[in-house]
C-alpha cells in the first residue's frame, strides 16, 4: 500500500485470499509506516477508498465480521493489560523467557491477534494519533456494508463472551479474598461480608437479568464495585506501613487492573447495543497492553508501585526526626551531631592507624569500610547524627507534603517554609559534626605532639591530606559520589525498614526459640522492639559504611577516578593534619571553606536523587520550582536569619 492507485488493487488482492488477519496485520503496517503524522490522512484514505469501492467494501466487511464470529474474544478481554496470576518472579521469567524463544501465537485467538498487530513500541503512538471521529467514520462504513444477520450473529458472539469474561473477572477477584498476603494486612477480609465476595454475587445477579433482556437496577452492583475499589486502596495504604514485597505489590496491582477491568466491561456490554466510542477506548487500551505484553519495564514498574511508595513512606517516617521547627529542636539537633562529631574524630584517627599498619588494598579497604560502618551504626545507638544521612530522608518528608497538598500559593508556601526548616536542619548538623570533629581530632593531635614529642601526622600524610580536599584535585567529584551512596543507603533503610513490618520482626523475635533460651521476657520485649523500629537504620547505616570503605578499592581493580569525600570526615583530617603541621590560621580557613564545598556537594547529591525517587515513588510531582523559588525568597526578605535559625531565636 505505497500508493494510493494501488491500494484498491491490493485490498481486493487480499480479499480474494478469504484472510482475515492478512488484512488486518498489512493495514496495520500501513498505518505504522506513515508514523503519527500520516495516521489520520491514511484512516481517512482508507476510509474514502472503500466508500468509493462498495463491492470490495461488502467483501472485507463480511469477511472481518465473520472472522470475529469464529475468533476467541474473551481471553483478550480478562487477560491483556492484567498482570499474571503465576505472581512477580514467575511472570519475570516468563518474560525474559519469552525474549529468547516467543511462544507461538494463535491467530484464532484474539489476544495473540492483538499483539502480532501491535508488537511495534511506536504502535502507540500512531493509534494515539489517530482522531477518534476518523475510525468512527471507517467503522460507519463497515457496518454500512455489513448485512443485519452477520451483525446479529457478531452482536451474539461478543456479548457472550463479554458475559463469560465478565463472570470469570468476578470470580478471580472473589478468590482473592482467601489470599493470605492480603489477610495479613486487613484481617478483616475473613469476614463473611468481604466486599469482593459481595461484588461476585451482584454480578451474578446482574448478568442473569443481562442473559434474560430483564431490567435491572445495578446502583448496588457500582456500589460494591466502589467499596472494592476502596478496599484495595486500604489494602494498599496498610501495605506501606505494615511492610510489603514484589509479590504483594504485584498481587495488589493486579486485583486493582481486574476490578478496573471488570468495571470497564460492565459499562461496555451494559447496553443493548455497544458504543463505538466505547469500543475505541477499549481497543486502544489492549493494543497498548499489547505491545507491552512481553516487556520488562513495564512489569517492574507496575509491581514495585507499592514497594516504592512503602520504602518511600518509612524513609519519610525518619526524616520527620531530622527536621527542626524551634530552638529546643534546634539545639537538640546541634548536641546530637556534635555527639557525633566526636566519634567522627575517633573514626577518622583510627582509619589513619589502618593506613598505616595495612598494606594489602584488600584488606585495608575491608577494614576502613568496617571502621565506618561499625561507627555509623555506634553513633545511631548513642542517638547522634551524622549530618549527611539527612538528606534521604527530609527528602522523603518534603515529597509526602507535596503529595498530600493540593496546587496553589499557599502550598507553594508550605514547602517552601519547609524547604527551609530543612536547610537549617541540615546546617546545624553539619556546624555540629564539623566543629567536634575539627576541635577534638586537633586536640588529640596537639595533645600527641606535647606528650610524644613528634607530631601525630608526618609530612607525607598531611600532605595527603591537605591534597584529599583540594576542589582542583577530584574532591568535588569524590563528594559527588560519596553523595550517591548516601542515597543509596537511605534506600537501604527504607527497604529493611519495610521488611521488618513485613515480617512482623517484633513477635518472631519475642518468641523465637533461642532468644526464650538466652533472655529474660522482659529483655526479650526491648530487644524485639529496639531490633523491630532501628532495624533499617542499623543495617543502612552498615552498608553505607560498607560502600564508603570499597570505593576506593572498586576503582584500584577498574583504573577509574572512584573514590570518596565526606564532610565531617574531612573536617576532623583538617584538624589532625593543620596541627601536626602547625599549618596556620590561613591554611586553616581555607580548608575548612573546601570541607564546607565538600559538604555542600554530599547533600545536594543525595537530596537531589532521594527527591526525584519519592516523587516518582508518589506518583506526585513539582507543580513549579520557581514558584517555590519565589515564596523561599519571600519569606527570607520577612525573617533572613530563618535560613540558619529557628524563627524564636530571629525575634
Amino acid at each position: 500500500m505505497s500508493t494510493n492507485q494501488s491500494t484498491p488493487i491490493f485490498l481486493a488482492q487480499l480479499e480474494q485470499q478469504n484472510d482475515a488477519f492478512s488484512l488486518l496485520q498489512q493495514c496495520c503496517q500501513w498505518l505504522r509506516n506513515g508514523g503519527k503524522q500520516q495516521a489520520n490522512e491514511r484512516i481517512k484514505l482508507f476510509s474514502q477508498i472503500l466508500q468509493d469501492n462498495p463491492e470490495i467494501a461488502q467483501k472485507i466487511a463480511t469477511l472481518l465480521c465473520r472472522w470475529l464470529c469464529q475468533i476467541r474474544v474473551y481471553p483478550l478481554l480478562i487477560s491483556s493489560g492484567i498482570l499474571s496470576r503465576d505472581g512477580f518472579r514467575k511472570e519475570m521469567k516468563q518474560r525474559l523467557y519469552e525474549k529468547f524463544n516467543p511462544e507461538f501465537k494463535d491467530s484464532e485467538d484474539l489476544r495473540d491477534v492483538f499483539y502480532m498487530l501491535f508488537s511495534d513500541p511506536q504502535d502507540s503512538e500512531w493509534l494515539n494519533a489517530v482522531k477518534p471521529k476518523n475510525w468512527v467514520a471507517l467503522f460507519a462504513i463497515f457496518e454500512q456494508f455489513t448485512t443485519q444477520q452477520d451483525r446479529d450473529w457478531l452482536h451474539q458472539h461478543l456479548y457472550s463472551e463479554g458475559y463469560f469474561a465478565i463472570e470469570m473477572l468476578s470470580i478471580w477477584i472473589a478468590a482473592e479474598d482467601l489470599e493470605p498476603e492480603l489477610m495479613r494486612l486487613d484481617p478483616a477480609l475473613l469476614n463473611r461480608h468481604s466486599p469482593f465476595v459481595a461484588l461476585q454475587k451482584e454480578v451474578t445477579l446482574w448478568l442473569a437479568a443481562q442473559q434474560q433482556t430483564e431490567e435491572f437496577d445495578d446502583s448496588h452492583l457500582e456500589v460494591m464495585i466502589s467499596q472494592c475499589r476502596k478496599q484495595i486502596e486500604r489494602l494498599q495504604k496498610r501495605g506501606a506501613v505494615a511492610g510489603s514485597s514484589l509479590d504483594v505489590a504485584h498481587l495488589l496491582e493486579r486485583l486493582d487492573q481486574t476490578l478496573t477491568r471488570l468495571s470497564m466491561l460492565k459499562n461496555l456490554f451494559d447496553q443493548k447495543s455497544l458504543s463505538l466510542l466505547k469500543v475505541l477506548s477499549a481497543t486502544e487500551s489492549f493494543a497498548s497492553a499489547a505491545a507491552e505484553q512481553h516487556s520488562i519495564l513495564p512489569l517492574w514498574k507496575q509491581s514495585t508501585k507499592m514497594l516504592s511508595r512503602s520504602i518511600t513512606q518509612n524513609t519519610s517516617d525518619h526524616g520527620e526526626h531530622y527536621i527542626t521547627r524551634d530552638k529546643k529542636e534546634y539545639l537538640s539537633m546541634f548536641y546530637s551531631a556534635a555527639g557525633g562529631g566526636v566519634l567522627i574524630a575517633l573514626m577518622a584517627l583510627f582509619k589513619i592507624y589502618l593506613s598505616s599498619v595495612i598494606d594489602d588494598k584488600v584488606w585495608k579497604s575491608v577494614a576502613e569500610g568496617l571502621n565506618y560502618a561499625l561507627g555509623f551504626m555506634l553513633i545511631f545507638m548513642l542517638h547522634f547524627t551524622v549530618a549527611t544521612k539527612q538528606p534521604a530522608m527530609t527528602a522523603a518528608r518534603f515529597a509526602e507534603a507535596v503529595e498530600h497538598s493540593p496546587q496553589g500559593r499557599a502550598v507553594n508556601i508550605k514547602l517552601a517554609q519547609l524547604l527551609i526548616d530543612v536547610w537549617r536542619s541540615q546546617t546545624v548538623a553539619v556546624l555540629g559534626n564539623m566543629v567536634l570533629a575539627i576541635g577534638v581530632s586537633a586536640l588529640i593531635a596537639y595533645v600527641y605532639a606535647q606528650k610524644m614529642g613528634v607530631p601525630l601526622l608526618d609530612k607525607a600524610t598531611i600532605d595527603y591530606q591537605l591534597a584529599a580536599i583540594d576542589p582542583t584535585k577530584g574532591t568535588l567529584w569524590f563528594a559527588a559520589i560519596a553523595g550517591v551512596w548516601l542515597f543509596f543507603s537511605g534506600i537501604i533503610s527504607g527497604f529493611f525498614d519495610n521488611r521488618s513490618n513485613y515480617l512482623n520482626l517484633r513477635m518472631r523475635l519475642r518468641h523465637h526459640p533461642l532468644l526464650k533460651l538466652l533472655m529474660t521476657e522482659k529483655c526479650r520485649g526491648k530487644f524485639a522492639d529496639y531490633f523491630h523500629e532501628n532495624y533499617g537504620s542499623l543495617v543502612g547505616n552498615f552498608c553505607f559504611g560498607m560502600l564508603l570503605g570499597l570505593t576506593g578499592l572498586v576503582g584500584y581493580w577498574l583504573d577509574l577516578p572512584l573514590d570518596i569525600r565526606h564532610v565531617a570526615f574531612s573536617s576532623a583530617n583538617v584538624g589532625y593534619a593543620v596541627v601536626s603541621g602547625e599549618l596556620g590560621w590561613q591554611i586553616f580557613w581555607q580548608s575548612v571553606a573546601f570541607v564546607l564545598l565538600i559538604g555542600i556537594v554530599n547533600l545536594v547529591v543525595s537530596f537531589t536523587l532521594a527527591l526525584r525517587v519519592a516523587l516518582r515513588a508518589l506518583n506526585t510531582e513539582i507543580d513549579s520550582w520557581r514558584a517555590i523559588l519565589a515564596c523561599i525568597f519571600e519569606l527570607l526578605k520577612k525573617r533572613p536569619l530563618s535560613l540558619f535559625f529557628p524563627v524564636s531565636l530571629d525575634k
